[in-house]
């Protein structure tokens, strides 16, 4: 078993960190999460058109590069790394896998390419009022009407909800649990921005009434658990490049912040915190590096890999962010210092999709402890 990446993996990892530093510096994240839209349309397009990033884990078939999971995670884990503000998130990990695993082949045909692209941008509905993230939380119903759908109900903390031009949206049909494609423009759907904590990754909330609709694959049997495997494992690789960012910080600050006629980084209490983060980011990329190879590979040991990635990610990244503030010490609590922005990273990617007490239950509940 051989969890080295490849020399062309590699060369995709240097690629989009020479394209993030150039296109996301920490200047150009303030000023595009302070815009209504939350990112740069220009870089949009040359992501999709020089680098092919949004179709990059697509079938060939489909319109994409027809790569694994293992290059989307490099991938996601660079952007993590620079804060992208981007609905990369949204229409790729979200969107694109839900059309993936729960559409037919016409469907992938006809809904993938665009996303692929970049001309599509899509997003996925699935929480709502409750908070919840499971099928059990999921109250809006679909109502069949004559080759089609009606939506009626809430969502909320839709990932890119926004600016989405095109949802899939999870919904209680008369027969159980599906997924149903849906136009952003459509009648009976609004939508409204919702303050973030994390203002570098926007999200909104929907209201749909009779919102005409077309159901994705199986109206009565949509893959939940495993679309939400899926993008556990997405959010863990995104999740561990901003944690190893934060402890690149704390680091750098170490060696060169002096105090008392040595750098701080001499001192135990420092050292002894470094180590700290060292390890935890460390153990946080074993565990989201091989959720990618199982996710690549399409095995049945997703359903226990994800959740443990994705609750032990979340914890390691709030860790390294939080000691990362404490060894800037006063300048890092402040807001013209870019630790808080991978702070409170940190705590919405930590929520997101279930918090690590819920990924740590479902983990039990499928080992059958």
């Amino acid at each position: 078993m051989n969890f080295t990446f490849t020399d062309e993996q590699e060369e995709l990892r240097r690629t989009m960190r020479r394209f993030l530093e150039d296109k996301s510096p920490s200047t150009e994240v303030r000023r595009l999460m302070e815009t209504a839209e939350g990112y740069d349309e220009a870089v949009w397009k040359q992501m999709a058109a020089e680098l092919g990033l949004q179709g990059l884990h697509i079938p060939e078939e489909y319109g994409g590069q027809g790569f694994s999971f293992v290059e989307l995670g490099i991938v996601l884990e660079e952007m993590g790394r620079a804060l992208l503000c981007a609905p990369f998130f949204s229409s790729v990990c979200l969107a694109a896998n839900a059309i993936l695993d729960a559409g037919t082949d016409e469907q992938k045909k006809t809904l993938l390419p665009g996303i692929a692209s970049g001309e599509t941008i899509a997003a996925l509905a699935i929480a709502e009022p409750s908070g919840r993230w499971d099928a059990a939380g999921i109250e809006t119903t679909a109502t069949p009407d004559g080759d089609g759908w009606r939506l009626n109900g809430t969502k909320r903390f839709v990932v890119d909800g926004h600016t989405a031009s095109l949802f899939v949206v999870a919904a209680r049909s008369p027969k159980g649990i599906g997924l149903f494609v849906a136009e952003g423009g459509a009648d009976g759907l609004t939508r409204e921005a919702l303050p973030t904590l994390d203002q570098t990754r926007k999200q909104a909330a929907l209201e749909l009434h009779n919102v005409r609709a077309t159901a994705l694959g199986d109206p009565a049997a949509a893959p939940l658990e495993r679309l939400l495997d899926h993008i556990a494992v997405c959010l863990s690789a995104e999740i561990v490049g901003g944690a190893q960012r934060a402890l690149d910080m704390a680091v750098d600050y170490a060696k060169n912040r002096i105090q008392f006629g040595r750098p701080i980084g001499q001192f135990q209490a420092i050292k002894h915190k470094c180590a700290d983060m060292l390890l935890q980011v460390e153990s946080a990329k074993t565990a989201a590096y091989y959720a990618m190879w199982i996710a690549a590979r399409d095995d049945d040991e997703l359903r226990i890999v994800a959740p443990l990635a994705k609750a032990f990610a979340s914890e390691a990244f709030f860790f390294a962010a939080s000691e990362n503030i404490q060894v800037h010490g006063g300048i890092g609590f402040t807001w013209e210092h870019d630790a808080h922005l991978y702070f409170k990273r940190a705590k919405s990617s930590e929520l997101l999709f279930g918090d690590p007490v819920y990924h740590r239950e479902l983990l039990a509940t499928r080992l059958g402890i």
